[in-house]
């Protein structure tokens, strides 16, 4: 039997980047998000929490997709400078990103909080983008398969299909930094993902999307979207730029 390969999506991670005049990078993005575009790919835009409602109301009617950086495991509460689920699903998002390497390392978040923050995402009818990834120090020690094996198996909620579920392959090493494995890496490390998807969800798990992360560009993104199990791109840096991320998406025109 054929499995067809999930709808893919190019996600943009602006990270703390941007302003109210940004909105004219995302029109431009819009405007190149044509009707061949639109039937081949999903294109999210995830700006900093001050300009998700903004960002939404350009949106509105052009299929982009609007998301957040992070969320709270609880939806309301004395949580200062927090921001949870329900209140980005109330500003216009429809995904956000859980478990970001910069959210492990920066903020201590372990497996657990990310698992809990998955689930608060999708209690608020958001799809959360699990990332996972390792260090250059385990990639070096051999040890990468395994580490994120660990994180999948932590981090996840216990059930998923397709449309609620999107995974996120981020080698630590390659964020920012111009570096990138090999394909022969991204392959193995994506069927691994996979492999465990299809075990924890069955049939389920080969209709969740699994992006590719890390030094994503213009110049690189035909290589790395052509990889089996590669559903698509979280893009940091690249999406900043709407003729960037345009390009990466245009491997899928």
């Amino acid at each position: 039997m054929t499995v067809l390969r999930p709808r893919p999506l190019v996600a943009g991670n602006w990270k703390m980047n941007g302003n109210k005049h940004s909105a004219r990078v995302l029109a431009s993005i819009i405007q190149g998000y044509d009707a061949a575009l639109r039937n081949k790919v999903d294109l999210l835009i995830c700006p900093p929490a001050t300009l998700t409602v903004t960002f939404g109301v350009v949106a509105v009617g052009s299929g982009v997709y609007i998301g957040g950086q992070d969320c709270h495991t609880k939806a309301s509460g004395a949580h200062t400078g927090d921001i949870s689920a329900v209140q980005l699903a109330d500003s216009g998002a429809t995904y956000v990103i859980v478990g970001h390497s910069e959210r492990r390392a920066d903020h201590g978040e372990s497996n657990e909080v990310v698992r809990a923050k998955a689930m608060a995402a999708r209690m608020s009818w958001l799809t959360p983008i699990v990332c996972v990834g390792e260090t250059r120090a385990q990639r070096e020690g051999g040890n990468a398969l395994d580490i994120v094996r660990e994180q999948l198996k932590d981090s996840l909620p216990e059930t998923a299909c397709g449309s609620d579920l999107v995974i996120a392959y981020e080698p630590v090493w390659a964020i920012g930094t111009g570096l990138i494995p090999t394909i022969a890496q991204v392959a193995e490390m994506h069927a691994a993902i996979r492999e465990v998807l299809m075990a924890r969800y069955g049939e389920a798990g080969a209709a969740i999307r699994i992006l590719y992360g890390g030094s994503v560009k213009p110049d690189n993104a035909f290589d790395l979207l052509s990889v089996s199990h590669v559903d698509g791109a979280l893009v940091g840096g690249a999406s900043l730029e709407a003729a960037d991320f345009l390009g990466i998406a245009e491997y899928y025109r």
